[in-house]
């Protein structure tokens, strides 16, 4: 089933150390917590610098959405995020600090448990007419930049405005409709028995 996610229902959580705040997009399961999420996505404004969160087990990436970018310490390795250079992908266990670069920044975040499932993370820019198949068991789509974009398909038109997302059935097609714009996309797959079989987890 599609599921149009307007960013302006969402509401965004206080980082305890008010270095920032948190806005949730998606998760599964969909009561899932901190502790036992498959995978999460949510978009984070960083207002100072400061150290990540630790999430053992846990794959993470995450692209510059708005703002100058920062300075990542990953394990003491430095890595720069700007929009010439706009995603990174880390293990949540590392030791991660953010150093901003100039004023606070917006950052799209997506975390996968790595027992359970894999994420691969897309970034497309739009202009005009195209075509996009969903092709994972759980696909997210979010609009990075630009007003407006439209997904048809053959029985559905759905409408998104900047910073909403969509949760798309897997093999149908859209044709997405945009002046100029740019989108995240996010597949989320299982692991099943026969990929443990394997060794998918070694």
């Amino acid at each position: 089933m599609t599921v149009l996610i307007p960013f302006a229902g969402l509401a965004p959580v206080p980082w305890k150390n008010g270095g920032g705040n948190t806005t949730e997009i998606a998760i599964g399961p969909l009561d899932a917590g901190f502790d036992d999420f498959d995978w999460r996505v949510s978009l984070a404004t960083i207002a100072e610098d400061g150290a990540f969160s630790q999430f053992e087990g846990v794959d993470r990436t995450l692209a510059l959405v708005d703002g100058h970018g920062m300075t990542l310490q990953i394990d003491g390795e430095p890595t720069l995020i700007t929009h010439a250079e706009p995603v990174v992908a880390f293990d949540g266990s590392s030791e991660v600090r953010a150093k901003l670069n100039r004023g606070p920044t917006t950052d799209f975040n997506v975390m996968s448990r790595s027992e359970r499932c894999y994420h691969q993370f897309g970034r497309r820019r739009l202009s005009g007419d195209s075509t996009f198949i969903a092709r994972a068991e759980i696909t997210v789509l979010f609009l990075a930049e630009g007003d407006s974009l439209q997904l048809a398909s053959d029985s559905e038109r759905i409408g998104l405005v900047r910073y909403d997302a969509v949760v798309l059935d897997q093999g149908t097609v859209w044709t997405l409709e945009a002046g100029q714009a740019t989108i995240y996309i996010v597949d989320v797959h299982y692991y099943s028995d026969d990929d443990d079989d394997m060794g998918m987890y070694d």
